[in-house]
């Protein structure tokens, strides 16, 4: 059977990146179940919500939200509702006390696990940091912090910091970026089957499981 590949545009302080990650998994299992998903290969390609954020000043989430959509009481209500929603499929927010933080050096890391590492290594990454920000209001800008999430697919924390402070894998990500805006991506998540089929957004996982079988099917 020929390979399939998913590149999942997705940022890491996207609340509907995550679900949309869990509900995707949960169509890959499910595919797996049945012996059609031994050859998927799923990677995430980077996008940033706010490249404008402050690489080295991270902002408690309810104020960013409360600025961006209107004031505290938008912001209370949209919160909430990702929540609820991320607590059905299994995931928890504590949005509370998470931090708004840019993603550029996270999208590095998970530029450098890809390459040395694997892609389902880098997948074990992209979860370890979203549980950072959203589960346990971790900043995910601080290199430290990215470090520790790095050991979830056997990286050295020193290595990873030492990565982070150099220059190393920006261009790759600028590169992403680039192709992301080149094609028409503006809103994440934006998953890419062999770059034939897009499927925009938080779908639910049939819907996932029905597009992922007949891609499959007709690579057989």
């Amino acid at each position: 059977m020929a390979s399939v590949k998913v590149e999942i545009f997705s940022d890491l302080v996207c609340p509907w990146c995550f679900i949309g990650k869990r509900r995707f998994e949960r169509a890959v299992e499910a595919l797996k179940g049945e012996g059609l998903a031994d050859d998927l290969e799923v990677v995430v390609r980077p996008f940033q919500l706010d490249p404008t954020a402050p690489l080295n000043e991270s902002t408690p989430v309810a104020l960013a939200y409360a600025k961006k959509f209107g004031g505290p009481e938008k912001a209370e209500a949209i919160l909430r509702h990702v929540t609820d929603v991320a607590a059905a499929d299994g995931i928890t927010f504590n949005m509370d006390i998470a931090l708004r933080a840019n993603t550029l050096a996270a999208h590095r890391l998970l530029a450098y696990v890809e390459s040395h590492h694997g892609a389902q290594a880098q997948m074990d990454v992209n979860e370890a940091i979203m549980n950072a920000y959203f589960r346990d209001g971790r900043d995910i800008a601080d290199f430290r912090v990215l470090a520790d999430c790095a050991t979830a697919a056997g990286c050295e924390p020193q290595d990873v910091i030492e990565m982070l402070e150099s220059d190393v894998y920006r261009d790759e990500v600028a590169e992403w970026l680039a192709v992301a805006a080149e094609n028409g991506i503006t809103a994440v998540p934006t998953f890419i089957i062999d770059d034939r089929w897009s499927i925009p957004g938080a779908q639910d996982s049939e819907m996932f499981e029905r597009v992922l079988r007949r891609m499959l099917t007709q690579a057989s």
